[in-house]
């Protein structure tokens, strides 16, 4: 590109929005003139002057005519408003729209209108022409323009991107992504040995391996994983292969995503820690899952909470008769009944959603809903979990986490609820802080009851931590991330098990749906062990300094090294928090039992008979109205084996 060539663009593009308006009007009234010019041309023969008359031909009046008429009708179709750098399809239809409005106007003019000097056939020639002629010159100008703005923004800000996967997925992303002008997309990565050397849509198609070479002639800073069809294995194994270049890694949604609708191709998202856990979520069982939903009236407490949300949305495709949503919240009561109302109308089905506003402890708003919906399975999952919280406000954690689980269940008892699953947690094993021991007590209740009625089947599900849900370090640490640091790690040694949000609904559903089959034990065998106790396989604990620095390498930066003084993100240790254990454990004993599922295990764990719980619940229940902390602390110790304190 030549100087001259260069300043002129950049003048153009540099002109105020007016200016370039006028100058667009001028380049259309020529284009006017020189198709009503060139019309005369294929109609006699000869070219002839545009404002005198020779002989019989005059072609003035439909210069004016054809100038008159365009300008304001192409103001009309928005053609004066188009940016030509960015126009696109919806611009070229605007286009045609305006011009075969204006070829029909100025045909009638002169074909049914004899106008001295301007022959009838000029009224069809014309307008083809001004057609080809208009198409014409927004197409140089959005090359031309378009082409060079966008390349001197991004050689000069835009650093490039790679998209890992030539398939359907990455076409389509790319195609959006050059489109939108503010990725600047290099090419594609993909394994396949066939496909190198290649083209997709323009970028060429590279070699995995050749990555770093890539790295050093292009301005690359992330990669964006367009493999929606892929397993697990193959994306951690992706992952690490991309580990350490310093790149951010961003992904598009899973194939199930797209499958149900809730994403598209072009909703890049942030890359999931789950993806690398280092091992495959675990597969749900499809009878399991179906087997108590379908059809079924279910009713899940904190329905707008991090579990209770996800749960809703795998409740809801397992198609019930009826999913009744409860939560004290409004908003989050909100956000989740809306997002199930939208899919109901996406997927046209007619399952009825019942929002209830409310609190699990309201022993007569309970009752009402139960007795007014009869539902029969409950989903219990409304629950204070975040420990440093609940341990600064004992009182409100332990009359929602005992209390509130107490209410319902008494309830379900009473109103002839089948199955009742609560939602428990790993923390509950020989906890360390009230959060756990709130949890270790709910459960305590479920077993008790669950020996002395036969109307209701209860069970318990622990999970370990839970990724992107609330409370969890992964939201902590992104935002950590991007506010430049430090990650705050409580200790170089504290483990947790993980489990995406997918796999603990799933692993509640169908806790649920074994449990019929665990109150079918022959005898009186059911009644004498109490509720039973579910649990996820989740591999090997992680280090928690492990998944922060993870988190850094796949945001594409580096973690700060105190003795170099180099590095982007600082990693700081601020001591363990009030109530936290450096690991967790999964099961209280060592009788754990296989399920129907070969990645869920189950175990009856020792309980108190509910003629020795009941009297301890309602010295609780005291000790909570006097806001007497002593005494709470006392009675959580006395109930709960291992418990122990920190003030």
């Amino acid at each position: 590109m030549d100087v001259l060539s260069l300043n002129l663009k950049r003048s153009i593009l540099d002109l105020p929005r007016t200016a370039k308006r006028l100058i667009v009007m001028l380049v259309d009234a020529c284009i006017v003139a020189s198709t009503v010019w060139l019309a005369y041309y294929l109609r006699i023969g000869e070219f002839l002057p545009l404002i005198s008359r020779t002989g019989e031909f005059h072609p003035l009046p439909a210069l004016v005519v054809g100038i008159c008429l365009s300008i304001p009708t192409f103001m009309m179709f928005g053609l004066y408003r188009t940016i030509f750098r960015f126009s696109g399809g919806p611009a070229l239809i605007a286009v045609t729209k305006a011009v075969a409005l204006y070829g029909l106007v100025f045909s009638l003019i002169f074909m049914m209108i004899s106008v001295p000097g301007v022959p009838r056939t000029i009224g069809i020639i014309q307008p083809i022409l001004m057609l080809v002629f208009v198409f014409l010159s927004r197409f140089l100008a959005r090359f031309w323009l378009g082409e060079f703005y966008f390349n001197q923004i991004t050689q000069k800000h835009i650093p490039g991107t790679l998209i890992y996967g030539a398939g359907e997925a990455g076409r389509e992303l790319s195609t959006a992504l050059i489109h939108g002008r503010e990725t600047n997309v290099v090419g594609f990565l993909d394994d396949n040995a066939k496909l190198h050397g290649s083209d997709l849509s323009g970028l060429p198609i590279l070699n995995p391996a050749e990555i770093l070479n890539i790295m050093k002639r292009q301005n690359i800073s992330e990669i964006l994983l367009a493999l929606p069809t892929v397993t697990r294995r193959r994306r951690i194994k992706i992952l690490k292969s991309l580990a350490g270049l310093g790149l951010a890694v961003r992904t598009v949604p899973s194939y199930l995503d797209l499958a149900k609708g809730l994403m598209s191709v072009n909703d890049v998202r942030e890359l999931s820690v789950g993806d690398i856990l280092g091992r495959d979520e675990v597969a749900p069982d499809g009878v399991l899952i179906s087997q108590d939903i379908k059809g079924q009236i279910v009713l899940v407490t904190g329905a707008g909470g991090s579990i209770g949300r996800e749960l809703c949305l795998q409740i809801f495709h397992q198609k019930p008769k009826q999913l009744i949503l409860l939560d004290h919240s409004e908003f989050a009561l909100y956000r989740i009944y809306e997002k199930i109302q939208n899919l109901a109308v996406f997927d046209g089905v007619n399952i009825k959603i019942t929002p209830v506003l409310g609190s699990v402890a309201n022993s007569m708003n309970i009752d009402r809903v139960i007795k007014n919906t009869n539902p029969q399975i409950i989903f219990h999952s409304a629950a204070y979990k975040h420990v440093p919280l609940v341990e600064d406000n004992k009182f409100e954690g332990v009359f929602n986490n005992v209390m509130g689980t107490l209410t319902l269940a008494k309830s379900a008892i009473k109103l002839g609820v089948k199955k009742f699953v609560l939602i428990s947690t790993d923390k509950a094993v020989r906890p360390t802080n009230v959060m756990g021991a709130s949890k270790r007590v709910a459960e305590m209740v479920l077993q008790a009851l669950s020996t002395k009625q036969q109307k209701t089947v209860f069970a318990m599900v622990r999970f370990g931590n839970v990724l992107d849900s609330s409370g969890s370090v992964v939201p902590l640490f992104r935002q950590q991330i991007r506010a430049g640091g430090p990650i705050t790690l409580t200790h170089r040694d504290v483990t947790r098990y993980f489990m995406t949000i997918s796999e603990a609904a799933q692993l509640v559903i169908q806790a649920g749906a074994m449990t019929v089959a665990l109150a079918n034990r022959s005898g009186t065998e059911k009644f004498n062990l109490g509720a039973p106790v579910y649990l996820l396989d989740m591999g090997e604990p992680i280090r928690i300094e492990d998944l922060a620095r993870r988190m850094i390498d796949l945001s594409g930066l580096s973690v700060f090294d105190d003795q170099t003084g180099e590095g982007d993100i600082e990693i700081k240790i601020t001591g363990l928090r009030s109530g936290e254990k450096l690991y967790e454990e999964l099961f209280i004993g060592d009788a754990v039992r296989d399920s129907a599922h070969p990645k869920i295990k189950y175990a009856d764990e020792s309980f108190l008979e509910w003629s020795a719980l009941e009297p301890e619940l309602k010295a609780l229940w005291r000790a909570i109205e006097t806001a007497d902390e002593d005494a709470l602390n006392h009675l959580l110790v006395k109930l709960v084996a291992g418990f122990s304190p920190s003030n």
